[in-house]
């Protein structure tokens, strides 16, 4: 123990006790500001939760933007890894662009799309104009009707890089004895791809899904650099709503509460998973 000590002191202190922390500010009416009185208030806060508009419109929109980002996150990056695994020329080069997003950091991918989106200059509008739509003036991030497709195409396009290189790595498992033996028997491509490739990446699927939609439902800094939230709550993912309502509002107790419930969806999703893994190793 003394030995282990060095190691779990920081992880104590940064992460167990703001868990903590947070989980007990849930059942209070913590406030900003100095020397306020602290009343613990039990459920009232989730009370107040169940009579919230926002807040469900809120995780109305979280889960959209979890599910199609991770939905369609899995289709293209097995496409891709697809793609990568084939033995075509220059695959190495594919390979290594395929991970420039991941290598960018949020902030960074959330501005350079934001550029790509400006209603004036923006190089969206430009292509679409030289695709001969005409002069194409939208404003793809402040109108209501475009503001959430547009967030989700640039999630996808900045979490596939992890899930395209996860897909590649279990691809690159499966047996091509398997697939010689198929082929020999005048299997088609279709036939191969479903009863040999996808029972082999069954386990990896059922993984980078699961940690995509935890990465994606937890999503803040890339939305926040986009939308805000806006345009009229049309983006405003549960993380954000609960940045809101601590560092906009000072209502820190009630802003615990929502992650208190945050952290319980995390967690089933998690049970759920592991719980699969260890079906499948009995």
């Amino acid at each position: 123990m003394l030995l282990l000590l060095p190691a779990l002191l920081p992880v104590l202190v940064l992460s167990v006790f703001p868990l903590l922390r947070g989980i007990y500010l849930g059942f209070t009416d913590a406030r900003a500001g100095f020397n306020l009185p602290i009343t613990f208030t039990g459920l009232e806060n989730y009370r107040q939760m169940l009579d919230d508009e926002l807040f469900w419109s809120s995780f109305r929109i979280g889960l959209i933007w979890t599910f199609s980002v991770t939905i369609l996150q899995f289709v293209l990056a097995l496409g891709l890894a697809l793609l990568l695994n084939a033995n075509l020329r220059g695959r190495w080069l594919a390979r290594t662009l395929a991970v420039v997003p991941w290598a960018m950091p949020p902030v960074v991918v959330g501005i350079m799309w934001s550029l790509v989106y400006r209603p004036d200059a923006g190089l969206l509008n430009e292509l679409l104009y030289r695709l001969g739509f005409g002069e194409v003036t939208t404003s793809w991030l402040s109108e209501i009707s475009t503001a959430l497709p547009a967030v989700i195409a640039v999630g996808v396009w900045a979490g596939m890089p992890v899930t395209t290189i996860v897909l590649l790595a279990g691809l690159q498992s499966v047996p091509r004895e398997l697939h010689e033996a198929a082929a020999v028997d005048a299997a088609g491509a279709w036939a191969r791809f479903r009863y040999i490739t996808m029972p082999h990446l069954r386990s990896v699927v059922v993984a980078i899904t699961t940690l995509n939609f935890i990465w994606n439902f937890n999503s803040f800094d890339l939305v926040y650099v986009l939308t805000k939230g806006g345009p009229g709550g049309q983006t405003m993912l549960p993380m954000l709503f609960a940045y809101q309502e601590a560092f906009r509002y000072g209502n820190y107790g009630y802003a615990a509460a929502l992650g208190n419930v945050m952290v319980l969806i995390v967690t089933a999703v998690l049970l759920a998973y592991l719980r699969r893994r260890m079906r499948e190793q009995s």
